[in-house]
């Protein structure tokens, strides 16, 4: 959880509230087909449904009350994949810190599929 004081109290944020802030900004994207979890048990990549989106999203808390986020997605085939990183890290930043306020040190994208 992150912690933000301000002059009327505390707010504590729930990692859900990231993951679904994440998710959702990611699969707005244009080219993203949808996030991505890899199986544990036999190694594939699983192309998630909408409500289970936040499976594919990661955060990490760091010391300076700033969180890392991860995120693994499935892309359409035929689209530029630096573009399409570049645009969901501009977006996933812009949407949790005008949501939250809180600070991200670093969003990473994996592509994990190509959707034909």
């Amino acid at each position: 959880m992150v912690k933000l004081q301000n002059e009327k109290g505390e707010i504590l944020i729930s990692a859900g509230v990231f993951t679904t802030l994440v998710g959702d900004a990611a699969t707005n994207c244009f080219g993203v087909k949808g996030m991505a979890m890899r199986s544990a048990s036999d190694g594939l990549v699983h192309l998630l449904k909408r409500e289970a989106m936040s499976k594919g999203v990661y955060i990490t808390y760091n010391d300076d009350s700033s969180i890392s986020i991860e995120l693994h997605i499935v892309v359409e085939n035929g689209v530029n994949i630096p573009v399409i990183c570049a645009s969901i890290i501009s977006e996933v930043r812009y949407k949790v810190i005008h949501c939250t306020g809180v600070q991200i040190k670093e969003v990473n994208v994996f592509v994990d599929s190509v959707s034909f």
